[in-house]
């Protein structure tokens, strides 16, 4: 298969050098701008209505100050964890982002190879243009599935069979998507699936209604989700599959609540990247308030705006397990395929190491809420 312009202006990688001049996570995305045509771009950055909670998602980790502790002998460092019995090289997931071979030819081939030498688990879209298959068979660390609930249940409870079947671990169950967000950027530049990609984990037997056809993600990909989504179906998902779900786009402790009495084994506070609702909390905002709730009962995640080690290390004071990044992988994808995500990857890792250092925390547990909120 040959790049388009639909795909990428600029098909040459980024040498391993040229990648190791790269230094912070907006490097990534200046060079994906530039490589990227404008509708792939406006797909993958953008958000929903003014984009306001695109904005805030960011500005509130950055907001947040680190009162470091000093005089802590932080010569032996370990930022190891777990989630789900699965091990982290650190306390980072890939976040499932779809349509990788928009970035890059190699596609979520390329992410999982990354993911997979840096220690990383990665969550795959339902939306991606390679098969849960084959992403399971090039991956070295673990793979996690992110699922819609739609209309068509025996189509979904195929999918989940071959989930279980290709080795995946555990899945993230997207519930902020009753109807899909205004994001009026892809809806500018046109944005459709090219033609010669395949959103290949929903093409269902007679019918090519895979997202091929009309302008912005509510025409092409409309016939994914249901508005009649509720707390019922994620017991039935739960009941489906022996694998842990985990809740994806939670904003509210009450709903954390309920999911976790509903069976799901873990919370992914998110909104979306801003891709839903304009004027949901960021959020570094939402997450302690569902932290504190679940006290402990099931693993919290949280996705939206991280781009440092310190907004990794303020998430885990806040009360989160680990965090997951989406649109940075895709930045590194652009720029250089599997080594770009890899550099990307290995960017975040060694400020968190240093950050951890620098606050004084020689271990994951030393992080604790007092590094935001010190004693007066």
């Amino acid at each position: 298969m040959t790049m388009t312009q639909s795909d990428r202006d600029i098909e040459k990688d980024l040498s391993n050098e040229e990648l190791s001049n790269l230094y912070r996570i907006d490097d990534f995305e200046a060079v994906a701008h530039e490589r990227l045509s404008q509708m792939t771009f406006a797909y993958y950055a953008g958000g929903a209505g003014d984009e306001r909670t695109l904005s805030r998602n960011r500005a509130a980790w950055e907001a947040l100050s680190i009162w470091y502790r000093v005089m802590i002998d932080v010569s032996k460092r370990s930022p190891a964890t777990t989630l789900l019995d699965m091990p982290l090289s650190f306390p980072l997931l890939a976040a499932p982002t779809a349509l990788h071979k928009m970035a890059h030819i190699d596609g979520e081939i390329a992410t999982a190879r990354a993911c997979g030498a840096a220690g990383v688990p990665m969550v795959v879209s339902s939306l991606s243009t390679t098969s849960i298959e084959e992403i399971c068979a090039a991956a070295r660390s673990p793979i996690l599935f992110q699922i819609y609930i739609g209309q068509d249940r025996g189509f979904l409870t195929d999918l989940v069979r071959r989930v279980e079947q290709a080795g995946c671990v555990a899945f993230q169950l997207t519930v902020d998507t009753p109807v899909w967000g205004l994001r009026e950027r892809e809806m500018k530049t046109g944005f459709c699936v090219p033609p010669e990609m395949s959103i290949v984990n929903l093409q269902r037997t007679g019918s090519a209604s895979t997202g091929h056809k009309g302008v912005g993600i509510g025409e092409t990909l409309g016939w994914t989700i249901t508005p009649s989504l509720c707390w019922k179906d994620l017991e039935w998902l739960c009941g489906l599959t022996k694998l842990p779900v985990m809740v994806k786009g939670i904003c509210r402790a009450d709903d954390a609540l309920t999911a976790v009495r509903c069976g799901a084994k873990g919370i992914v506070v998110s909104n979306h990247g801003g891709r839903q609702l304009d004027g949901a909390p960021p959020t570094a905002e939402a997450l302690p308030r569902i932290a504190q709730a679940v006290a402990s009962r099931v693993p919290v995640l949280v996705d939206g705006g991280i781009r440092h080690g310190g907004d990794i290390l303020k998430a885990l004071a806040l009360g989160a397990t680990a965090v997951q990044i989406g649109r940075p992988i895709l930045w590194g994808l652009a720029a250089g395929g599997e080594n770009g995500a890899k550099r990307v990857i290995e960017i975040l890792a060694q400020d968190f190491d240093r950050v951890m250092a620098l606050s004084g925390c020689p271990t994951i547990a030393s992080i604790t809420r007092d590094l935001l909120e010190p004693a007066r």
